[in-house]
């Protein structure tokens, strides 16, 4: 074997990442052939920040644009948290249809279709979080962080996003239809996404629902944006969404890969 020759269990591991990331801009194009998704991804951003800051914000804190500052950067988490499920229902149609099928008999890795779904969603989520980014720049969000903040923020949510996408990957791939899916989903979902420090200061709940709250990933997540965005010290709470996002990964990207080796063997 010559010195410039790779190793042989290199090559197919190499081979698996760039047919992954070939499957995944086969999802992102589709951004560009189906309209309705790309106006989905401007919009959604759009609705949550008329619903949760100016129509909320009065409410909540006597000025829009103090709560503006508080709610923003859960609203960013709370948008591309809930956007996962669409994960586990595109997975779920895919595999109804047979496309799995058609890919299983490609001259690709086993688990090439699933990563590529999964990382084609995460550009989705940042394009989303992009156009959360300009939104907020228009109604005069000014983060204290600078551009390393936000940068930093957008990184960490994607990050946690990749991890929870694999829960309802699994799901996508033990349920039977695309309706189950999202119904088993949203029970998990809604607890998560709204039982957190979102749109409301932990410090502000009841006592058991703080308790929750405080051990809520999403709360982690949330908080360690907040203070990426701010130029707070963020060490803490950093640390703790990347302990959550792994073990996360540890538990649900294993039993997918399983799931997934069953279903289209």
């Amino acid at each position: 074997m010559s010195a410039t020759e790779e190793p042989g269990p290199a090559r197919p591991v190499r081979a698996a990442i760039g047919q992954s990331l070939t499957l995944a801009w086969r999802s992102v194009s589709r951004l560009r052939t189906v309209p309705e998704e790309t106006v989905g991804f401007v919009l959604q951003p759009l609705i949550y920040v008329t619903l949760f800051v100016f129509l909320m914000g009065e409410a909540m804190a006597g000025d829009w644009r103090t709560y503006r500052d508080f709610a923003l950067p859960g609203i960013a988490v709370q948008m591309v948290v809930l956007s996962t499920l669409g994960t586990g229902l595109s997975l779920n149609t895919d595999l109804e249809k047979g496309l799995f099928d058609r890919f299983r008999t490609l001259p690709i890795a086993r688990t090439a279709p699933l990563l590529g779904a999964v990382l084609g969603d995460l550009v989705r989520y940042g394009l989303s979080l992009a156009v959360m980014a300009a939104v907020g720049a228009a109604i005069g969000f000014r983060p204290a962080g600078g551009v390393l903040g936000v940068a930093a923020a957008g990184a960490l949510i994607l990050l946690f996003a990749f991890s929870l996408c694999w829960i309802w990957t699994l799901l996508g791939l033990k349920a039977r239809t695309p309706s189950g899916v999202q119904t088993l989903a949203t029970l998990f979902l809604f607890p998560l996404a709204f039982g957190s420090s979102v749109l409301v200061a932990t410090e502000d709940m009841p006592g058991w629902v703080r308790a929750w709250a405080a051990a809520n990933p999403v709360t982690w997540a949330t908080d360690a944006v907040r203070a990426l965005l701010s130029g707070a010290p963020a060490g803490r709470e950093v640390a703790g969404t990347l302990l959550w996002s792994a073990l996360i990964l540890t538990v649900f990207l294993p039993l997918a890969a399983r799931a997934y080796r069953r279903r289209v063997r």
